[in-house]
């Protein structure tokens, strides 16, 4: 009988036990990027069991029983971390560790959205650079209506703005025009065309994670319009920790920025919001009743849906919606003090709103399908006085990929339809409405030779078709893309890659933007550019002592756009002009120069130089394209101690450039300094931008002509001046 009962009892407790047996997930994340760190092991003390994160950073024990552990936490590159699991904390079932990494391998352990197979930097034969989640914080303190000024201080980028009066931008890489750039918001590519001369303007950075950058053809998974690159701006995604940030910014310019960025995750929900209102006073600083900073008001809001049915799914929907007016030219014209000399101004009204769902299904064992979804409305109205132009812009992109990480090889395989419609509502001889319609197929395999020669190689296949009331056009491209990288040691890495592209035919350019598309006759007989191109680079990195890292990284690049749209003057007819291929090429070769230095983590110089040849064939005479400076140099020294305070003295000298005239315009240089002091939960920041008040008008007038009828000079210097600006961040 005794026998009996000890067999009951044990048997109960095993049940019992069993009950209680739980499964617990480690979230392990990089301190300074935010981002999973692939490849973690984590270690229950006392015990024999151990487990790896996967891509996403995420560790995973089943049948855990649950008792007071300590789990030591490793990866190479981080510092090792031991951490005590109380009963409450096994009980949520998901445990966040953040770790921090050695300064000259962090940035290494950054996991990629862009390349799609969720690898580290270190581990991608494609050249990316990515921007941080602290440099994003860095770059929001001098401008946090949108992402020009993180874009600005990047190496080979430049912010061309193309109107001195609405003060409109586009983003140029490698000196080609903005078209030929892929603007991404989370792999979703809703800022071209129509919309692209103020998409930078409409992006804000206070919920972005993470900005990826591809320099040179990134064809097979984004297809037309990555000719000289991508940018994909990472946004937030809910942790288990809620996170709850606001901002409040003022500046001597009359700009006001109050915004919060709100995120949470709970059980089988989560979702974050993002809500931004900026205002802008109209600025004249040369005093010259034209101004250098329109009036303008801009509200955006997004809500975003996170649901998570089981383990191996997650499911997003959002809706970002900006509606924004601003309003440059005449000073008294703009107050309403209208006169038959002051009367001119440019006025730009849009709206628009971007919705997105996105499912991902981890299938199997590294592997997973990812589809997504997107539908953009874009609206836009351009008034001057005696001229109007507006219409709207619908965009739907589609995209599902298959993933597959094994060992030694990634493979992602996909299709994607994408649809882009313009009409125009303004009355007109012609109205200038077009579709385009692109169905692709694209397929990327990466493969890691050994573990100093990594390949990556891919393909898409695009069939486009353009469409207007007078001409339609269909073309199919075959795009290959190529990229390998070599380690050498642990010092020394190399990359080197090739491809083609195409941009398929647009009204929408940066000179068509700079003369409001009055007089751009609608496109005929035209057809899309084509282009190779690759890019090569050399990086090292070392430690002196303890104290001491430094990274160098020296990129060559080259483009050839084919057939490039030229805008053309009619013979004949002032003020109208046409669209036409050219039958020699746009070229641009050069090369990028980074260097790093860090001084015991909290000192950091940064030194960047580029240097940019850029020229146009079908030129006769000087082919340089305007306004591409053949040499930029920036600089940074920054000091950091985390979490108490922070300094950075900046300075940037940029080269001459040539005007459309063929004037040659002066080299200049600029300063800037900011300081941010954090207590606790709050910070409060103050930003020096230009203090050296570099700006245009002191070297000749921007604004010609009467004030009834201007002409203005195109933009190659800063119109603004001296910015000085404050505010305060909370992080709750």
């Amino acid at each position: 009988m005794y026998k009996i009962y000890s067999f009951v009892a044990i048997l109960l407790f095993s049940t019992l036990m069993a009950g209680a047996q739980k499964t617990i997930r480690f979230t392990i994340t990089a301190k300074e990027s935010g981002a999973g760190v692939a490849g973690a092991t984590v270690q229950l003390k006392g015990t024999a069991q151990s487990a790896v994160a996967d891509s996403n950073g995420v560790a995973t024990f089943q049948d855990i029983i649950p008792a007071e552990l300590t789990a030591e936490i490793t990866a190479l590159g981080f510092e090792e971390v031991n951490v005590k699991i109380t009963l409450k904390e096994l009980e949520k079932g998901t445990i966040e560790i953040r770790l921090t990494g050695s300064e000259e391998e962090e940035m290494e352990e950054v996991v990629v959205q862009s390349t799609r197979t969720s690898r580290t930097i270190a581990n991608v034969p494609t050249r990316v650079e990515a921007i941080s989640l602290e440099e994003i914080d860095e770059k929001s303190n001098m401008r946090p209506a949108n992402v020009a000024m993180i874009l600005h201080e990047s190496t080979g980028i430049q912010m061309q703005q193309t109107s001195a009066t609405s003060a409109n931008a586009s983003v140029r890489i490698q000196g080609l025009d903005g078209r030929y750039t892929q603007l991404l918001k989370d792999g979703f590519p809703n800022f071209g065309n129509f919309s692209s001369g103020l998409s930078v303007l409409e992006i804000p950075p206070l919920d972005l994670k993470q900005v990826e950058i591809i320099k040179g053809p990134a064809s097979p998974l984004y297809g037309g319009g990555a000719i000289a690159g991508v940018i994909n701006f990472v946004s937030k995604t809910p942790k288990d920790k809620p996170e709850y940030n606001f901002l409040l910014n003022y500046s001597n310019i009359g700009q006001a920025n109050v915004g919060a960025f709100l995120s949470a995750k709970k059980n089988k929900f989560g979702y974050t919001l993002l809500a931004l209102y900026n205002h802008q006073k109209l600025y004249d600083v040369d005093k010259d009743d034209f101004t250098e900073v329109p009036e303008s008001d801009e509200f955006t809001i997004h809500p975003k849906l996170f649901f998570y049915p089981n383990d191996k799914t997650t499911i997003q929907i959002g809706n970002s919606f900006t509606k924004g007016k601003r309003t440059g030219g005449d000073v008294e014209a703009i107050k309403n003090n209208t006169s038959a000399d002051h009367r001119y101004f440019e006025k730009n009204n849009t709206l628009r709103n971007i919705t997105t769902l996105q499912l991902d299904k981890k299938l199997a064992e590294g592997k997973s399908l990812v589809a997504k979804q997107s539908i953009s409305y874009f609206d836009r109205d351009i008034i001057v006085p005696g001229y109007q132009f507006g219409g709207n812009e619908l965009n739907a992109f589609t995209d599902v990929s298959y993933v597959a990480n094994a060992k030694k090889h990634s493979l992602v395989v996909g299709a994607n339809f994408l649809y882009n419609q313009f009409r125009e509502d303004t009355s007109s001889f012609q109205k200038r409405n077009y579709t385009t319609t692109t169905g692709g197929a694209y397929a990327q395999h990466t493969w890691d030779a050994s573990e100093k020669i990594k390949l990556e190689t891919g393909l898409r296949a695009d069939l486009v078709n353009y469409k207007n009331d007078i001409y339609s056009k269909t073309t199919f491209f075959l795009l290959p893309r190529v990229s390998l990288l070599i380690k050498y040691n642990d010092h020394l890495s190399s990359r080197i890659g090739g491809g083609m592209g195409y941009k398929a035919p647009s009204l929408f350019t940066e000179q068509t933007e700079t003369i409001q598309y009055s007089g751009v006759q609608q496109l005929n007989n035209v057809i899309a550019e084509q282009s190779y191109g690759g890019t090569a680079d050399i990086d090292y990195r070392t430690r002196f002592g303890d104290d001491f890292s430094f990274s160098f990284n020296h990129l060559f690049f080259y483009t050839n756009i084919r057939k490039p749209l030229v805008l053309t003057a009619s013979p004949g007819m002032p003020d109208q002009y046409f669209f036409q291929n050219a039958s020699k090429p746009v070229n641009t070769l050069g090369f990028e120069t980074n260097a790093k230095l860090v001084y015991k983590r909290f000192f950091k110089l940064f030194l960047g130089y580029t240097f940019t040849d850029t020229k146009a064939k079908y030129l006769a005479g000087n082919q340089f394209l305007p306004l591409v400076p053949r040499g930029k140099l920036n600089t940074a020294l920054i000091y950091e101690k985390e979490g108490f305070l922070k300094l950075g003295l900046e300075g940037y000298f940029t080269g001459r450039q040539y005007l459309t005239n063929g004037y040659r315009t002066p080299s200049f240089s600029e300063f800037g300094f900011m300081a941010e002091k954090v207590f606790s939960k709050i910070s409060v920041y103050v930003n020096f931008e230009n203090f050296t008040d570099t700006r245009q008008s002191k070297y000749k007038n921007v604004v010609n002509g009467s004030h009834t009828a201007p002409t203005f000079d195109e933009i190659w210097n800063h119109t603004e001046g001296f910015v000085f600006n404050g505010g305060i961040k909370i992080r709750l």
